[in-house]
């Protein structure tokens, strides 16, 4: 179980104190299947802002539901690779370790009009932004596609997406 594991369970379990905590069901289900059970101190842990982190999970999934503009994951995929990190964009879908991806890469995939956009929603820089994105996209990709594929039809909605989580749970 990775950092980000650690980081993502800490926050997203329901600790509402917390930096970006207290996002209710979602945060929970995400806290679980992202490694709930490890405990973190509230703020940064290792270099990541937990606040930032918890705030991008929702950010993220929306972006990987079949109607967001982005054309959900298989668009995602496709950004990647057009902006020569295919290989890595892969490596998160497909069994083993992720490769990472740099935040320059993410801004070259999604845009800096759309990094710019996500950062001002958070109320961060875009390079922290970037760096979040860089952070959780691979690991929350990786949790979604555990058979090492991309469904053909795509993730499904935000709902979809969520239920999904849900059921890795068992719940």
């Amino acid at each position: 179980m990775g950092l980000l594991d650690s980081v993502l369970g800490s926050v997203l379990a329901g600790q509402n104190n917390a930096p970006g905590g207290g996002l209710g069901g979602l945060g929970n289900v995400l806290g679980s299947v992202l490694g709930g059970g490890q405990q973190q101190q509230p703020g940064q842990s290792g270099g990541i802002n937990m606040g930032l982190v918890a705030a991008l999970a929702p950010v993220l999934m929306g972006m990987l539901a079949n109607n967001s503009q982005h054309g959900g994951l298989g668009g995602l995929l496709d950004k990647f690779t057009q902006a020569g990190a295919g290989n890595a964009a892969q490596s998160w879908v497909g069994a083993g370790a992720n490769q990472p991806v740099s935040p320059d890469v993410v801004t070259q995939a999604l845009g800096p009009n759309v990094i710019g956009d996500i950062a001002a929603k958070l109320g961060v820089g875009q390079g922290e932004a970037a760096g979040g994105i860089a952070q959780v996209l691979p690991e929350l990709i990786d949790k979604l596609t555990p058979h090492g594929q991309a469904p053909q039809a795509g993730l499904g909605s935000e709902s979809d997406i969520m239920g999904a989580l849900t059921r890795m749970l068992g719940r």
